[in-house]
């Protein structure tokens, strides 16, 4: 039977796609300068969380000098400062920044995971990338069967949501992407989209934190309400 604990461990061995392969063990291998005396992880990425989340937030890929560097996703970059802030004060990790894979974070009913698990060069994955990666995701969607709600950081990541779980139902068009935008999709599951925490992002003030963490106030809502009740 398939696992969450069997998933990470074949992304983590995962070489399919030889441009991301070139590019995540390159960046290992040179290292940034305020990194010169880390050992960088240099491999696929997988996610991380509890197991029985009830939210299940999707970003793009790993940062080059993020979790290529740290090994867990949303580790050790800006982007990361951000999620694990916001997670932390609706109540889903225990402490509001991640530094390194051993800094005791630990998140409680949720899990966060990447529409792409190597980082790639400029930040853009190729369609046949993206294709390559999709599995991963939709082995993750069936084993964490509490999700209730999924954040999706950024288009990309709402795209590939929407192909799992709300891409030709009925010919009906894919929901649109748009910050705060909600959408029922798939076993009643709630999609959140939000704009990336990217530095692009929050240091033009496109993504504001009182707007960021409107998107995770929702979703302890939409999992807390009545209705949610299982």
């Amino acid at each position: 039977m398939d696992s969450l604990s069997r998933v990470t461990a074949e992304i983590v061995e995962c070489r399919a796609c030889p441009r991301l392969v070139a590019w995540r063990e390159a960046v290992a291998a040179e290292r940034r300068a305020s990194f010169r005396d880390e050992e960088y992880w240099g491999r696929p990425v997988p996610g991380f969380g509890d197991p029985a989340a009830r939210l299940l937030v999707v970003g793009l890929a790993p940062a080059a000098h993020g979790g290529n560097r740290t090994g867990r996703v949303f580790t050790g970059d800006r982007s990361g400062d951000w999620l694990y802030r916001a997670l932390w004060k609706q109540g889903f990790a225990n402490q509001p920044a991640s530094v390194h894979a051993a800094d005791g974070l630990e998140l409680c009913d949720a899990y966060v995971a990447a529409a792409v698990r190597c980082a790639p060069p400029a930040n853009k994955p190729t369609p046949e990338e993206r294709d390559t990666c999709r599995p991963y995701l939709v082995r993750e969607l069936a084993l964490l069967d509490r999700v209730m709600v999924v954040v999706a950081l950024g288009r990309f990541a709402h795209d590939v949501v929407c192909g799992l779980l709300a891409g030709g139902r009925g010919g009906a068009a894919r929901p649109r992407f748009g910050h705060l935008a909600e959408h029922v999709v798939d076993g009643g599951r709630t999609l959140i989209d939000s704009f990336h925490p990217s530095q692009q992002n929050t240091f033009t003030g496109k993504l504001t934190e009182l707007a960021f963490d409107a998107v995770f106030a929702r979703g302890r809502a939409l999992i807390e309400a009545p209705s949610a009740a299982r």
